[in-house]
């Protein structure tokens, strides 16, 4: 359920930079994502549908964007992880940033922890997917470290457990 969430966080993110919402995307939603952003989902989206096997390069997408260009500041990411992925490494930087969340969910699945720790950190973790689907969340080294950290905490075996395969 978690995975399904974060896939439709995603699937929306790139719904709004194809231009592809059926009736257009509400006012309202479309003004809290404000039309700069919206610009540069397309910009992204537009350098992955280009070069979907390669990308444009990495850390590109700043020179290539023409919203990007006309922000007063420089913008170097179009805030969103999977259009960043997909405009600089294209379709497998994509499927490495859903295998790498898909690992981590299979990963808090067989934790030895438990069923209330496992799950929280499971939702925190898909709740930051989708944030980061929708902004720049993860171009903070904090909201990675923090995410790393958490996630292994909630796969790591209890202290007071013993080490698989050794005898009492």
């Amino acid at each position: 359920a978690l995975a399904l969430v974060a896939a439709v966080g995603v699937g929306g993110c790139w719904a709004v930079a194809a231009d592809a919402v059926p009736g257009g995307l509400p006012r309202p939603l479309r003004s809290h994502l404000t039309e700069h952003r919206i610009r540069m989902w397309q910009d992204a989206a537009h350098l992955a549908g280009a070069n979907p096997v390669r990308g444009a390069g990495p850390d590109r997408f700043a020179e290539l964007s023409p919203a990007a260009a006309e922000s007063p500041e420089p913008d170097p990411t179009p805030h969103s992880a999977p259009l960043q992925q997909a405009a600089g490494q294209g379709l497998p930087g994509v499927a490495l940033l859903g295998a790498a969340f898909a690992w981590l969910l299979y990963a808090l699945w067989r934790s030895p922890r438990s069923t209330p720790v496992v799950l929280t950190a499971a939702a925190a973790l898909t709740a930051l997917a989708v944030e980061a689907s929708l902004g720049n969340a993860l171009s903070f080294p904090q909201v990675t470290a923090g995410a790393g950290l958490l996630a292994g905490l909630a796969t790591a075996r209890p202290p007071d457990e013993p080490p698989a395969g050794t005898v009492p």
